[in-house]
């Protein structure tokens, strides 16, 4: 009995570990830079959501990155508070992208 017993422990360290692994390859690592602008994304609006409403809020300001993931936004008003880093992507909305052309006609 206590065979199986040991058996039943090591597969399920076996099955962790693999999980683990699988789950920290998902996980997209982002460069971000104090005073960069950044989006948060609104995890409550789940019920019964606008077709049209976006999930995404903001922009805000990186005040603070974290090494354990963690960033510290701040709201236009001037109140701070912490979210996990991946609730977050970068703003572009100041910027303009310059795109190039591509002729379908196949004259350049």
């Amino acid at each position: 009995m206590e065979e199986f017993r040991n058996d039943a422990y090591e597969n399920a360290k076996i099955y962790k570990e693999q999980t683990k692994k699988w789950h920290d390859k998902l996980i997209v690592r982002k460069e971000l830079k104090p005073g960069q602008q950044v989006l948060l994304f609104n995890s409550l609006l789940k019920l019964f959501p606008g077709k049209l409403k976006s999930r995404w809020s903001g922009p805000f300001s990186v005040e603070t990155v974290y090494t354990h993931g963690a960033i510290e936004l701040k709201c236009s008003d001037g109140r701070t508070f912490k979210v996990n880093g991946q609730r977050v992507k970068p703003y572009y909305g100041n910027e303009v992208r310059h795109l190039d052309n591509i002729n379908l006609d196949g004259s350049t």
